[in-house]
């Protein structure tokens, strides 16, 4: 009986899973067999780069460097920072740096979204009209030719574009390659695959484009839960407007090295999720048959059916071992259960990784022999989220900052390609 109900309890979960990720085979396919069409420049429009910054003294500088040297025509971008809460003198550097810098100092509102808000609030009243807005984190570096490539996709009719998520300290250790492997997966498997396939793409943290006739139509920047970027999304999903891809503009940011300034880092994403779903879960669903239905169903099965799926597989070990030990002591079938799980996993996990490492290695810039070291800590990274997401349930989550250190250039990341591992 026991036998009967672990292997009923396995194809259900077996099920759940099939049901919530099977879709994005439509994904994988359109990303490899759509042909990229390329956009034409078109007529050159008027944007400011925003750029929210919190005690970034160490690395603003060069994001700000990295505006000035675009392909695109200097006198149609401008580089807007909001010195939110500083106490260093990040505000002075931007402003040598050549950026225009207002400063904010709440410590009641804190966070991007609050920051962005404030800022935009401050543009409006100073008479600072753009076409749109790219919205950055100080970390960030950008590719010389990140904005005319955003500009060409927003040209082709798309309120807002994201781009391609690269990062420049990949090889730092197994945390920060755990994030970068899994932002290439967003940005080349994901958003490039909903882009082939006419659907909506998705915003991931930072280094998008916003043009002011959507936010015009939102009513404003009113994004203020602790993951902006994925509220903003759902916004867009519900209301109809459909997000558009940049695959050839690269931008990079900087991950956390340290184990615990990613736990807090996800714990805040994962509890901005559940925040979202409260707010969007029922317009979402209630999109599902209309017009953009499809891009409201990514949306839901994006993110937490995962968290789901964990549970419900944690659970099932738990409860089978209760069983076994209470019908005959023996708890060799659950213990094999879960083996069994995690091993299937594990494996899933790490083809992905070394898929994700593979399509995009000319991007990727480290020695052979620290891609393959990536690949295999990267089923660790992901198993972590596991006990992340268990806590971001019962904890109480506020928006703090993560510490950027990396101090570096477009030309220094691309000749790590030639050092040897």
């Amino acid at each position: 009986m026991l036998t009967l109900f672990g292997h009923i309890a396995r194809r259900s979960l077996a099920i759940a899973v099939l049901i919530c990720y099977a879709y994005q085979l439509r994904y994988f396919i359109a990303s490899h067999w759509k042909s990229r069409k390329v956009h034409d420049a078109g007529p050159l429009r008027d944007y400011a780069v925003l750029i929210a910054a919190r005690n970034e003294a160490a690395v603003i500088a060069a994001l700000i460097q990295s505006v000035k040297h675009q392909s695109y025509p200097a006198s149609h971008l401008d580089v807007i920072v909001v010195a939110d809460n500083c106490t260093d003198d990040t505000a002075d550097i931007a402003r040598e740096a050549g950026a225009v810098v207002y400063e904010r100092s709440n410590r009641q509102l804190v966070g991007k979204g609050y920051a962005l808000g404030w800022l935009f609030r401050q543009l409006e009243s100073d008479h600072r009209s753009y076409d749109g807005y790219f919205i950055f984190d100080a970390d960030n570096l950008l590719d010389e030719n990140f904005v005319l490539e955003m500009h060409k996709v927003h040209n082709a009719g798309y309120p807002i574009v994201t781009g391609y998520r690269n990062s420049k300290n990949f090889g730092d250790n197994w945390i920060s390659s755990g994030y970068a492997l899994w932002f290439l997966h967003e940005s080349q498997l994901l958003n490039r695959g909903r882009m082939h396939s006419r659907t909506s793409c998705m915003v991931s943290g930072t280094g998008y484009l916003i043009s002011q006739d959507l936010l015009e139509r939102l009513g404003g920047w009113h994004f203020f839960l602790l993951t902006e970027d994925i509220q903003l999304t759902a916004e867009c999903i519900v209301r109809g407007e459909k997000i558009g891809y940049a695959e050839r503009a690269v931008f990079y940011d900087e991950q956390p090295t340290h184990f615990m300034d990613s736990v807090h880092q996800r714990l805040r994403w994962i509890k901005g999720y559940f925040q979202v779903f409260k707010i969007y879960g029922e317009p979402l669903i209630g999109r599902l048959g209309k017009s953009g239905g499809f891009a409201a169903f990514d949306m839901l099965m994006s993110y937490l059916p995962a968290f789901f799926v964990m549970l419900a597989a944690m659970a099932m070990g738990v409860g089978m071992m209760a069983l076994n030990i209470a019908a005959a002591g023996n708890i060799s079938e659950a213990l094999t259960s879960i083996g069994l799980f995690a091993f299937k996993s594990t494996i899933v996990i790490f083809a992905l990784g070394v898929y994700t490492m593979i399509s995009e290695h000319k991007q990727i810039y480290m020695p052979i022999r620290k891609k393959i070291w990536c690949c295999l800590t990267f089923s660790i990274f992901m198993f972590t989220y596991g006990p992340i997401a268990i806590a971001a349930l019962f904890k109480q989550v506020n928006w703090t900052p993560v510490p950027h250190h990396v101090d570096t250039s477009i030309s220094a990341i691309k000749r790590q390609q030639n050092v040897k591992a």
